[in-house]
């Protein structure tokens, strides 16, 4: 289930690219789910661990992925902090859906995402509704943004 909190919110940690720097594990890079992201948001290939092919910047470490991916893989693997989904683009929206598809995903936004024209389940915390697609979700969203 994606839960979303919209506006300031003091305990969201707002520069995800940062705490990566600083918590970021070998095995996040490799995991299936990860490199298929990494390829869809950077147009990027893991070939291992520590080394990432870029078609823009060449051989990069997972240190130079876009803040966007890095904001998903963290997502993904410490589920128990919010992050400011604010440093993604509307391209990654698909992604936060799937990761809350598979398990609870509560986020921090600053701005409206399009969450795109198909039916989904987000639960706006500041309002405490349940949302199933893009119309309800902006009635809520722009009150807070």
């Amino acid at each position: 289930m994606l839960h979303i909190f919209y506006g300031e919110m003091p305990e969201a940690i707002y520069n995800p690219p940062v705490y990566f720097k600083n918590v970021y594990e070998d095995e996040w890079i490799t995991d299936s789910f990860a490199k298929e992201m990494i390829l869809d948001i950077d147009q990027s290939c893991v070939l291992d661990s520590a080394v990432i092919d870029s078609p823009v910047l060449g051989k990069i470490s997972p240190m130079s992925l876009s803040g966007g991916v890095k904001t998903l893989i963290l997502m993904k693997n410490v589920p128990e902090k919010i992050f400011n989904a604010s440093a993604c683009g509307d391209n990654c929206a698909k992604w936060i859906l799937k990761i809350a598809q598979k398990q609870d995903l509560t986020i921090n936004l600053r701005h409206l995402m399009d969450f795109g024209e198909d039916e989904f389940e987000i639960h706006v915390l500041n309002e405490d509704k349940m949302v199933h697609n893009w119309k309800e979700l902006i009635l809520i969203a722009g009150l807070y943004v």
